[in-house]
């Protein structure tokens, strides 16, 4: 696992894609806010920290609604991003951290919160650290934006993503296993959220650059590929849009 992780370049990978991210990955549904206050007792004056904070899509899920966030990124454009987003909350902190080694206090933390970014982690050296900087009865989080593919137009995307991919499988090897695995001893528990937008043919070509594994331009794939993105946007686009749908997955130790 951990040479599979260094061949794959976590913490570098997405350096070149930090604008397409910001711009046209999908958010995660406020409803995880009420969910978590309800279900482990989330309250404001916890600590906060999100491993692997990225462009902050997760961290502002809880900043804007009134919550103390530590982010944790190594990789520096995205890192940087991350802060210029969310430089309006003061009560948000950006580290220059990896997950297996954060740098924070043991017995810190109330939350660990990973989103999207789980599967970049070493399981093992992840483990130990986030038990290590976790509060006695805290919790730790995990979500996951998945891409549904029960409409023929999300079949078409989730073909050519594979056809022009590189490492595309190789990036998709989070399952309920490996992240109850990880859990273990702990109980874990999943609560699944709907998700989705509507994007205009820039959009859709956006997103799909901001994916690691796409060919971007100047590769010998990419004009090819993109031949195909319009296609298959002209042949299910309703009103000049798509509907990109998803099931948002969090995990959480009860």
């Amino acid at each position: 696992m951990q040479n599979d992780l260094v061949a794959l370049s976590p913490t570098t990978r997405f350096s070149n894609r930090v604008e397409n991210y910001v711009k046209y990955r999908p958010s995660y549904p406020e409803a995880i806010i009420t969910f978590l206050e309800k279900n482990i007792g989330l309250q404001k004056e916890n600590r906060i920290v999100d491993i692997g904070s990225g462009t902050g899509l997760f961290s502002e899920l809880f900043l804007k609604n009134g919550y103390a966030v530590i982010g944790i990124e190594p990789n520096n454009d995205m890192r940087k991003e991350g802060e210029k987003k969310l430089g309006q909350y003061p009560d948000f902190t950006s580290i220059n951290h990896r997950a297996e080694e954060t740098g924070l206090r043991s017995n810190s933390i109330n939350l660990i919160t990973v989103a999207q970014a789980f599967h970049w982690m070493e399981p093992v050296a992840t483990k130990k650290e986030f038990l290590r900087i976790l509060k006695p009865g805290g919790h730790i989080v995990i979500a996951y934006n998945l891409r549904l593919s029960h409409t023929p137009f999300l079949r078409a995307y989730e073909n050519l993503k594979a056809k022009f991919g590189d490492d595309y499988h190789a990036t998709k090897n989070v399952n309920d296993e490996s992240v109850k695995a990880f859990y273990n001893p702990m109980e874990m528990k999943i609560q699944q959220f709907d998700n989705m937008q509507m994007l205009d043919f820039d959009a859709l070509k956006g997103q799909l650059l901001s994916s690691s594994y796409i060919p971007l331009p100047g590769h010998v794939t990419y004009n090819d590929m993109i031949t195909d993105l319009a296609k298959l946007f002209v042949d299910y686009n309703k009103n000049g849009f798509v509907k990109m749908e998803y099931e948002t997955k969090l995990y959480y130790n009860a």
